[in-house]
């Protein structure tokens, strides 16, 4: 029996499943993502300086993972653009966040609170999204789990794995805050999410596309609501991965063994600073001139 046939919330999921994501969870998503912006330092400046860049940036932001997904997939990068009324809505949000005259809508949209609700309407379009590419990737390759994972992947995740390329147009080359290198919660989440609906796509996971939405998206909400009010970058994945890791891929050592002997000697000679070198004799006969000048003074 499928497991979704034994929940009670069946109903509800679907309903909530079957909810509209425009207009109103993509304001609410590009809110966040051109608050996110916002916070990067250099962002008001170059706003000033070239309004295009900063727009440019602002729609990596809102439809980035879009736009890598269609990558990935053959597609036409800019295919999403020609749905204007979600360009218009995003240039909108991005025009007020940087230009409301005294900053009236940042004040707002950035009011704790507020931010929360719009924080875990971002997550419920986020899910969706993930959902959505590996449905698509299914209907494409129908036993290409991998095209799925991935193309799921970059669909809840796209702006931080694109994060270089929209620094670029900042002006910014920061190589080593590589997302791969350096995965934020949201992409890991994206990640493990994706692994999910592939195998609900493929039948593995006995429960519905509904049920599957739902609690993931009830999990991310929780997560993701809880750290941005307390300012938390802690991973609740780091409990699991710290068990799980050092046993399937071994832990991070701390040298190498073959060095170990120079490592050793050479914290003797830190501890153990050498002497300071001896005084030359022009150094010394110096040295006599001066103490004989003070005696006789």
């Amino acid at each position: 029996m499928e497991l979704s046939e034994a929940l009670p919330l069946g109903e509800l999921a679907a309903a909530f499943a079957a909810l509209p994501v425009f207009p109103l969870f993509d304001t609410a998503y590009f809110i966040v993502s051109v608050l996110y912006l916002k916070y990067e330092p250099g962002a008001v400046e170059m706003s000033r300086k070239s309004p295009f860049a900063s727009w440019l940036c602002a729609m990596l932001h809102c439809f980035g993972s879009y736009i890598l997904a269609a990558l990935l997939l053959g597609e036409a990068p800019l295919g999403y653009f020609s749905n204007n009324s979600s360009v218009v809505l995003a240039t909108a949000v991005w025009y007020l966040i940087f230009f409301c005259p005294m900053n009236l809508f940042y004040k707002c949209v950035s009011f704790l609170p507020v931010k929360l609700i719009f924080v875990a309407m971002k997550e419920v379009v986020r899910v969706r999204k993930i959902a959505a590419g590996v449905h698509h990737a299914h209907h494409l390759y129908h036993h290409g789990w991998f095209v799925m994972m991935a193309t799921g992947w970059v669909k809840g995740s796209g702006v931080a794995l694109m994060s270089n390329f929209e620094q670029l147009l900042r002006g910014v080359w920061k190589p080593e805050t590589n997302e791969i290198l350096h995965m934020s919660f949201p992409t890991k989440a994206s990640l493990y999410g994706t692994v999910l609906f592939t195998l609900q796509q493929t039948h593995w996971l006995p429960i519905s596309e509904a049920n599957l939405i739902f609690f993931f998206t009830m999990f991310m909400i929780v997560c993701k609501v809880f750290m941005t009010a307390t300012h938390s970058h802690a991973s609740p994945f780091a409990p699991l991965e710290n068990l799980i890791c050092p046993v399937l891929f071994g832990s991070v050592s701390s040298g190498h063994p073959g060095h170990h002997h120079d490592h050793h000697g050479a914290s003797h000679e830190v501890s153990h600073p050498p002497p300071p070198p001896a005084k030359s004799k022009e150094e010394l006969n110096e040295g006599t001139r001066k103490r004989k000048a003070k005696k006789a003074e």
